[in-house]
């Protein structure tokens, strides 16, 4: 990627097009709250992106060929996220109808006891993510499941969603399957399983302080009484098949992301799989989808491709559930892709202008020992986040920022690795405009703000990569 190398601007002007940012989205969010998704929020990130360009072209003298090429590079990079997205808009409606995530709920329901609901959920969505390799994976399979099941218990959807992310984050961050432990190794030029073994140190102190508190806020909170769950398992009994035949698709996705094949090809197979169970176990709800009172071939295959990429309502007689059971398919996503496309074209300038170089100069100076270095990493990840948008991004522009200074301090290369991880990986998904905090707000149907105070693993982390590094823990200079 080209960056304006004529000259490099002043901090001070760097900073103005990430404030106008920052004051346009906090005018957005209180006109539109939700609804700021809805178009709001592009266009404060478009506006951003055409001061940023206003203030390169104009000061600066950079080139627009030099900007253009940079937001080219961003979306570029961005372009399978965006198709893996669409492809989670067709699972949440093919799960849905053919009664896979339905049955998930009524089972769970019948099991998860309400008390430890939320440390459950916690430590499912960990393994799971584990053992895949992908917090999206997880948080767009079985963290659905979890919200219906948490709803039903009349929990808040604050504090499931947290629950949900905080684990699926927590396996992500450790497993050899994600490519963001292999992405955040290989910048900072670690072995992959030197990097997860050292992780352990923040990582599972933090995963156990959020576990602690899943704990203490499922005996304390008021979850609702059991009728509650009992009124919500009935209803789905009597309006989709439950079966735990269908939890054979859940079982074959699990499958194939063992077999370590490529998230689109998983996920698309996914979608084929519900579709085959869709038609054989629920061909009453794909008539109705189909607006038909019989099924055929072509009003099934329009039923099928209706829950694939539209909206879906099915009348269960509970309003809540009701709420719960309706899926936007593909089309729900696409006003998240729009907003991944503006963040992309933000990010994009600010590398290109070499504002965003500018700013990160900031946190060089403060470099003096390892506490320091390890704070300047965190802050760098975080800061990164909010300006690019983007978490691969994020992991690579702070891998590489810091990789000679660390070796320059002679400090150990799994240090900057842990680091990376620590921040720019676990914080993205607070991050609203930030394509992981998008995609989850979107998946789960909670806001970020909603959502974010109660991710105790990922608020935890940075926190605890701090600690560990003002004591000491286990960090060692090259000699």
């Amino acid at each position: 990627m080209k960056t304006n190398a004529e000259k490099l601007p002043s901090p001070w002007v760097s900073v103005i097009p990430l404030a106008v940012l920052t004051g346009l989205l906090y005018v957005v969010i209180r006109a539109f709250g939700g609804e700021a998704i809805n178009g709001g929020s592009q266009i404060a990130l478009l506006s951003a992106t055409s001061v940023c360009v206003m203030l390169s072209i104009g000061i600066y003298r950079c080139r627009w060929a030099v900007l253009e090429e940079a937001i080219i590079d961003n979306i570029r990079a961005s372009a399978s996220a965006i198709v893996i997205l669409l492809l989670i808009g067709a699972i949440a409606g093919t799960w849905m109808i053919s009664g896979v995530v339905p049955t998930m709920i009524y089972y769970g329901l019948q099991i998860l006891h309400p008390s430890f609901f939320l440390v459950a959920s916690c430590a499912i969505c960990a393994v799971v993510s584990l053992m895949t390799g992908s917090s999206w994976t997880t948080i767009a399979t079985i963290g659905v499941a979890l919200m219906g099941i948490g709803q039903a218990m009349g929990f808040s959807e604050g504090w499931v969603a947290g629950a949900i992310i905080s684990g699926a984050y927590f396996g992500d961050k450790l497993s050899l399957l994600s490519d963001t432990t292999v992405l955040a190794s290989s910048t900072a030029g670690v072995e992959v399983f030197t990097h997860i073994r050292y992780m352990l140190y923040t990582t599972v102190p933090s995963m156990l302080i959020a576990l602690g508190v899943f704990t203490v806020a499922g005996l304390a909170l008021d979850h609702g009484v059991s009728t509650h769950a009992e009124m919500y398992a009935a209803t789905l009994a009597a309006t989709f098949r439950i079966t735990p035949w269908l939890l054979a698709v859940p079982l074959a996705t699990g499958m194939l992301i063992a077999r370590k094949l490529p998230a689109i090809v998983t996920l698309f197979s996914s979608v084929v799989f519900a579709c085959a169970a869709m038609l054989l176990a629920q061909p009453e709800l794909v008539a109705r989808v189909a607006g038909v009172g019989e099924l055929d071939f072509m009003s099934g295959f329009k039923g099928v491709l209706m829950t694939c990429f539209g909206p879906t309502a099915i009348p269960t007689g509970a309003p809540q559930l009701d709420e719960l059971v309706a899926t936007r398919g593909m089309a729900g996503m696409l006003n998240t892709v729009w907003l991944i496309i503006c963040a992309m074209c933000f990010g994009g300038v600010m590398t290109g202008s070499g504002m965003l170089r500018s700013l990160t100069s900031i946190f060089l100076r403060w470099v003096r020992r390892a506490f320091s270095a390890v704070a300047s990493t965190v802050g760098a990840g975080i800061f990164f986040n909010l300006c690019t948008a983007d978490q691969y991004i994020s992991i690579i522009l702070s891998g590489r920022l810091f990789r000679d200074l660390y070796a320059d301090r002679g400090l150990e290369p799994r240090l900057l690795s842990r680091s990376v991880e620590d921040s720019a990986t676990v914080c993205s998904v607070l991050i609203p405009w930030n394509s992981c905090g998008m995609t989850q707000a979107t998946v789960l149907g909670v806001s970020t703000f909603v959502y974010a105070p109660y991710c105790i693993f990922n608020i935890v982390s940075p926190l605890m990569s701090l600690l560990v590094a003002a004591v000491g823990w286990n960090i060692k200079r090259k000699k």
